[in-house]
């Protein structure tokens, strides 16, 4: 292809993008087809990985085919393994895909579809690919230490010290907040569990087949993944539908979260070969393929956007969730623009298995850009539904009544009409007994996944079946993040460990392997059943503190970030970091204080725990809310204070530095060839 050619091609591209974006922006009074954010998206993804992403590889981090991985120099079979780059992009997306890109978008909905959109957009091409890709880069040059050890070496013993500890407290709130919203998607759901549960044998086939029986044959081994996947998911409507075998697998929230922990360690301590690496790469052909569906059922059904691009509830009295548009909205949608979980799968399993330096520009900046991809059609799964029959679905009976016709009067008097008959037929179309109160937002993706896929995939016949399908998928995209935190969480706690004795810091001793693991698992299996003995459902108590602790592991990302790319003389550079830290600091403190303090108890924890704590009502299970908003009150005040310890001391190397007062010394580890560049010039 000659060059003009090329430089048509990308005018094109931007043009289009351009008009793309403009018509979402601008349009007030009239509803717009969901193509517009189709192709927004899809131009912004290209230009960003064409230009800024070769950009910040070639300027910013000089990437270098000629040097050794650590995934390659320590190949132990275990956890440094040189893996196909197709794997390891299966593995790192499937492990950093999980609630925030469907759960997120889906309740900043009720802003309406334009404030979540173009932060999605420009917070991932400009943040979160960013933020993926330096630290995957960084890790990878450091034989894939982990942010807190990089944070240590970097930017001081103070540092990394309150790096380590705000970090792992924020892993285990995380993993059990990810771990409740598998419980609440798979509870009673035959269907869901047993698809879920077959991908395990699935994985453990995949990993034999690939280490042992034919090795590096990835396209084997994917045909027989992806068939095997889609029997799981006939035999999963063919088990719910057998009245003597649905019982196995109908289980209540306590039995699924022992059953969820029990996994979460099994993950965690087998080899990474076995389980997680073939898990995660199986994984990605349900999520991409699904995501994938969905956007071709988008371009045949051409769905309108029924939700206005801007709602009245931008004041902050939103029904799903109180709070202003600023900063609620951008911490609620998270993960699909920048998520502080992506920088410990790029400094945990993911640098462990990266053959060659030159693929962590597709594995850290391309998994991010299609995990944005997947925020972008929860976005109009949500929208594409009547706004009535979203509010429906998403708010909670305290707020719109308890009663069918008092919830429907309620939603229909804020200008957005519904009826009791239309959300009943609704409920019997997708096979449920009621949608009302369906609080966490996988439901309302759910139905919005299948109404679009019913309109253009099969009609009104088969909603049911997109329904559960959907419903699958999401506790998929979750558990797979959950194995990965898990492991990334026990490398933290041997790393601390071995400190005191050396013999727990090695990753490949099995007592050590088996003891953290324990540990990490029952940290963030304490908050999972704290959050199912919860009377209000558990995830209105840990959701706030997911996305708040999200954003404020990813400030502490791109701290170390910024610090690095200073002290390698490359400070001209600094804006690609400093700008979306600028913006996280922002967003997250001023969440972080209204959270806390905020007088209205619908958005501040302590005024919501006051209000409880002084209420008459003897409500079953009043005490253990009000003991869950007081330690959100107090876990986020800790954390808001370490994070910003880290940010001090940070800027304090960023001008020593840039003024000569302070040496830069970059800890990489030093340069050894590669024997894969000899073998493929071979």
């Amino acid at each position: 292809m000659t060059r003009p050619v090329r430089i048509l091609i990308w005018v094109s591209v931007s043009v289009l993008g351009a008009l793309a974006v403009a018509t979402i922006a601008i349009h007030r009074h009239e509803q717009i087809n969901a193509m517009w954010l189709v192709v927004a998206a899809a131009c912004s993804y290209a230009l960003g990985y064409r230009f800024y992403s070769k950009f910040v590889a070639a300027k910013v981090l000089v990437l270098d085919a000629r040097r050794a991985t650590p995934a390659e120099r320590l190949d132990d079979g275990r956890d440094f393994v040189p893996t196909n780059k197709w794997v390891v992009f299966g593995h790192h997306f499937a492990a950093i895909a999980g609630p925030g890109p469907l759960v997120g978008p889906v309740l900043a909905a009720q802003f309406g579809y334009l404030p979540g959109t173009l932060y999605i957009l420009a917070g991932a091409v400009f943040g979160g690919c960013v933020q993926d890709f330096v630290i995957l880069l960084f890790s990878v040059r450091r034989d894939g230490k982990s942010l807190t050890e990089m944070a240590r070496d970097e930017i001081g013993l103070v540092g990394g010290f309150v790096a380590y500890v705000a970090v792992i407290s924020i892993i285990i709130i995380l993993l059990g907040a990810g771990a409740l919203i598998v419980v609440n998607a798979l509870k009673s759901s035959p269907w869901g569990v047993f698809t879920i549960a077959m991908t395990i044998p699935i994985a453990l086939l995949m990993g034999w087949y690939l280490r042992r029986l034919r090795p590096g044959k990835v396209l084997e081994v994917s045909t027989l993944g992806f068939f095997l996947v889609m029997l799981a998911i006939w035999g999963g409507q063919w088990v719910s539908q057998n009245p003597a075998i649905a019982p196995w697998f109908t289980l209540t929230a306590p039995t699924l979260a022992v059953v969820i922990i029990i996994y979460g360690f099994a993950a965690s301590a087998l080899p990474v070969w076995l389980l997680l690496a073939p898990r995660d790469y199986l994984s990605t052909f349900v999520k991409l393929g699904t995501i994938g569906l969905l956007a071709v059922g988008i371009i045949v059904f051409h769905p309108t956007l029924n939700m206005p691009p801007l709602t009245k509830f931008i004041d902050g009295s939103g029904p799903v969730f109180a709070g202003s548009v600023f900063p609620f909205a951008f911490i609620t949608i998270a993960c699909g623009a920048i998520s502080g979980f992506h920088s410990l799968i790029s400094s945990g399993t993911t640098p462990k298995l990266v053959r060659r330096e030159i693929e962590t520009r597709m594995v850290g900046y391309g998994a991010m850009m299609c995990e944005s991809l997947v925020a972008i059609m929860a976005t109009i799964a949500a929208c594409v539904l009547q706004p009535g029959t979203y509010f429906a679905i998403n708010s909670p009976a305290g707020i719109v009544g308890q009663t069918p016709d008092g919830a429907a009067a309620t939603i229909s008097g804020w200008g957005f009409p519904v009826t009791a008959a239309g959300m009943h037929a609704l409920a019997q179309a997708v096979g449920e007994q009621t949608l009302y109160n369906r609080t966490g937002g996988a439901p309302a993706f759910a139905v919005g996944m299948a109404h679009i896929f019913s309109n253009s995939l099969g009609g009104q016949a088969v909603m049911a079946i997109w329904y559960h399908f959907a419903i699958m998928f999401e506790a998929l995209f979750i558990l797979t993040t959950l194995d990965a935190g898990t492991r990334v969480g026990r490398f933290m706690v041997q790393d601390a460990l071995g400190h005191l004795w050396k013999p727990l810091g090695r990753t490949s001793w099995y007592p050590s392997i088996l003891a953290t693991t324990a540990l990490i698992v029952a940290a963030w299996g304490w908050f999972l059943w704290q959050g199912v003995r919860d009377p209000l459902g558990g995830i209105n108590s840990l959701w706030p503190l997911f996305g708040i602790c999200n954003q404020l592991l990813a400030t502490v990302a791109l701290c170390l970030a910024t610090t690095i790319i200073v002290k390698m003389g490359k400070a001209c550079y600094v804006f690609v970091t400093m700008v979306p830290l600028a913006w996280l600091v922002s967003v997250t403190f001023t969440a972080s204080w209204e959270k806390m303090f905020h007088a209205n108890p619908r958005i501040g924890f302590l005024a919501h725990a006051r209000e409880l704590a002084s209420s008459s009502a003897a409500t079953p299970g009043l005490s253990q809310v009000v003991f869950n908003d007081r330690l959100d009150a107090a876990v986020t005040g800790v954390l808001v204070c370490m994070v910003a310890l880290i940010l001090i001391e940070s800027g304090l190397i960023w001008v020593k530095v840039v003024l000569g007062r302070k040496q830069a010394i970059v800890r990489e580890t030093p340069f050894v060839a590669t024997r894969f560049a000899v073998e493929e010039q071979g």
